[in-house]
Parts: C-alpha cells; sequence; structure tokens
C-alpha cells in the first residue's frame, strides 16, 4: 500500500530558527562584472519563499576603497532585511563608514555589535591599512570580550574578513590574519560563539578555530583554486556562491552552500 504524505511548508518549520545568508569578496568596483555577479546573489535572497534574517558580508566590499564603489554597493545590495558589512584588505575604513554606516569618516577599526533574532553578531575588522594581511587590535579584542559577556545569553557569531588559520592555499595562508593565540583563548572561553564567520580565501571552506566551527565564505567576485586543482591562481568563470547559515532552537549551526548561476 503506499502511503502518500503531505508535509505543509509551515508544519517543516514549525520550531525558531535563524536564517543567515553570509558572503564576501563581491569587489564592487566601477566595472560591470563585479555587480553583475553581485545582483545574482541579490535577485537569489529576494527570490527566496521567505526572507533570510540576517545578510553578512565579510570584507572586500569595495576594489579600491573608493567612495564612490561604496555607493554603486549600497545600490546594488539593496535587500528588505538588515545587511551587516565589515571591512576587508581593499576596503577604506573612513569612506565604508561614511557610506554604509552613515558615521563621520574616522580611520579607528570598525567593530559593530548588532542583535537580530535574538543573536548576537560581532562585525569585527581585521584589516591593517596599506597590508593585505590582517590583524585584530588589542583594543578591538577588549570589545569583543566586553561584547560576548554583555550578551552572554545570546548566541553569538564572531565575523572579520581574515581567517585566523593556514586553509593550505599558499596564497591566502601568507595574507591570512596572523597574531591568533588570544583570539582564539577568548573564542575557546565563551559558550556562547556558535560559530567563526570570514571571507578572504575566495572559496568556501570549514575547519575549526578556538574549539568553535570556521567557516569561510564563498568570493562573489571569483573562486580561488586549491594549489592540486589547477595553476591558475583564480577562476573567473566559475558562478558566484553564497552560504546560508541555518541556528536552530537548540543551537546547532547547519551550513549549506548555494552556487548562484
Amino acid at each position: 500500500m503506499e502511503l502518500a504524505i503531505k508535509v505543509s511548508v509551515s508544519a517543516q518549520y514549525a520550531f525558531t530558527m535563524t536564517v543567515i545568508a553570509h558572503f564576501s569578496d563581491i569587489h564592487v568596483d566601477g566595472e560591470d562584472r563585479s555587480a553583475e555577479r553581485t545582483s545574482r546573489i541579490v535577485r537569489y535572497l529576494k527570490a527566496l519563499r521567505t526572507s533570510v534574517d540576517v545578510v553578512l558580508v565579510t570584507g572586500d566590499l569595495a576594489d579600491h576603497g573608493a567612495e564612490s564603489e561604496y555607493e554603486r554597493m549600497a545600490e546594488l545590495l539593496d535587500l528588505p532585511g538588515p545587511v551587516l558589512y565589515c571591512p576587508g584588505n581593499h576596503d577604506s575604513r573612513e569612506p565604508l563608514r561614511k557610506v554604509l554606516l552613515r558615521e563621520a569618516p574616522h580611520g579607528a577599526p570598525v567593530n559593530k555589535a548588532y542583535q537580530i533574532s535574538g543573536t548576537l553578531f560581532l562585525m569585527c575588522d581585521s584589516s591593517i591599512p596599506d597590508r593585505d594581511d590582517g590583524r585584530l587590535a588589542e583594543r578591538t579584542l577588549d570589545w569583543i570580550e566586553s561584547e560576548l559577556v554583555a550578551s552572554a545569553a545570546l548566541p553569538a557569531f564572531v565575523c572579520f574578513h581574515h581567517p585566523p588559520v593556514t586553509l593550505g592555499i599558499p596564497y591566502v595562508d601568507a595574507i591570512r590574519q596572523f597574531a591568533t593565540d588570544r583570539l582564539a583563548r577568548l573564542i575557546a572561553r565563551h559558550d556562547n560563539v556558535v560559530a567563526v564567520l570570514c571571507g578572504h580565501a575566495h572559496t568556501p571552506a570549514s575547519t575549526t578555530f578556538g574549539g568553535k566551527p570556521l567557516l569561510v565564505a564563498p568570493g562573489v567576485v571569483s573562486t580561488l583554486m586549491l594549489p592540486f586543482e589547477s595553476d591558475a591562481l583564480v577562476d573567473e568563470s566559475l558562478p558566484p556562491m553564497l552560504a546560508l547559515h541555518i541556528l536552530d532552537e537548540e543551537r546547532r549551526l547547519t551550513t549549506h552552500f548555494r552556487v548562484v548561476p
């Protein structure tokens, strides 16, 4: 006897969950290519049956850190829900603050805390002006600690641009985030940290850091090749991708990666 089972969409998702869209390295400039690839991500998100709770863009928002690039990026990322940013090595703090955060421009690290859907998102600045590698300033580490303590009851994501570990890709590993011992201890010490999220590598990856998941977002503008895949550093023909992180009511995190043709 064949049994037909029908489950409504609402019944499938009767439990509480937070859905996070995460991508990185869009490198918006004055050309059409990066804008077109970013627009594909936006169209995908707008077409979802249910909007995500938050969108995270973990750095290299602009290609040259120009004010006009941030203005164009803001137009491209016209989404109904909150869009959170942190800077990467191609970004510039002053115009990012002026255009995206609507703040008086200044050169201090761009660190922002947000509480969305009962979840804490710490968008941290791992950039070092005029350098490609990264490091969290001591004041940033102090700030992360204080925010995690103040919101200890909330699940938390610590987000920045540069991976704090090697990923097995020599080019990226040479310009990753360094001096990470204190950060690792901090992440390990705070039980409310669900995961660490970053970008910079232009390829989706998952590993661990401080005993927690470390999830690397795909790059929108291009895909970086592993050294045993190709002699080429990047493949610009591959389609953009994004990560969808699902945090359930038991604080279990599941990540799905989606190609956006």
